[in-house]
């Protein structure tokens, strides 16, 4: 029969949430984000530079396509900028002992063109540098999704990764300046379209004086 709440959780796991609007208010400490969709708090864990990609949606709020992942004791919400993202995320998790976890830390390493382009040149090296890829599951990796990830499905996910991301810069600058990153991203985001065409010395500035001013400094 199963516990209450496994019930309940199986239930709640038959009706997935695939895409939320709304605006991000907070950061836990394992590095997730609260997306506040009508007053209604969401935990979802994203890759690196999630909200520099994602579509905006009014004046602070965002866009995200989300993976509902359910298991028998909890219900995890991981969320990408694109529906393309979303499907490389959920070809990672399907290749054996890739679970979301290290799924998310392969996305935060290497943006799905990366990604794509390390898999299909079987760069082993490569994929060994994200912690908890060792060898053998880079071979697995590049055994398994040769193929798919050059596929018509995730080539939107692919192009969109392509070159130089002035948002995921960005925000890695802030991060590595000390910033936690839902608070670097949400800099990045007040900057608005100015990202795409403003040099990176002045958004830099921009950013660091939005954060001053958020913490009342």
């Amino acid at each position: 029969a199963g516990r209450p709440g496994q019930v309940a959780l199986v239930a709640c796991g038959a009706a997935m949430i695939g895409r939320l609007m709304g605006r991000v208010v907070g950061e836990d400490a394992d590095g997730a984000l609260i997306l506040d969709v009508g007053g209604v708090g969401y935990e979802v864990k994203t890759p690196v530079g999630t909200l520099g990609r994602a579509e905006r949606a009014g004046v602070d709020g965002v866009v995200l396509h989300v993976h509902t992942h359910v298991r028998e004791d909890a219900l995890e919400l991981f969320a990408f900028g694109s529906e393309g993202e979303r499907d490389v995320f959920r070809l990672l998790i399907g290749v054996q002992k890739i679970g979301p976890k290290i799924a998310l830390g392969l996305l935060s390493a290497l943006p799905p063109a990366d990604l794509a382009a390390a898999i299909g040149a079987g760069d082993l090296a490569r994929l060994s540098r994200v912690p908890g890829i060792g060898r053998k599951t880079a071979e697995r990796l590049v055994l398994e999704l040769k193929d798919k990830l050059t596929r018509a499905r995730v080539a939107g996910a692919a192009a969109k990764g392509a070159g130089p991301d002035p948002a995921a810069r960005l925000v890695g600058a802030l991060v590595n300046m000390g910033y936690r990153s839902a608070e670097a991203e949400q800099s990045v985001t007040a900057l608005g379209d100015r990202v795409r065409d403003t040099p990176a010395s002045e958004l830099l500035r921009e950013a660091l004086a939005w954060l001053t001013q958020r913490r009342g400094g």
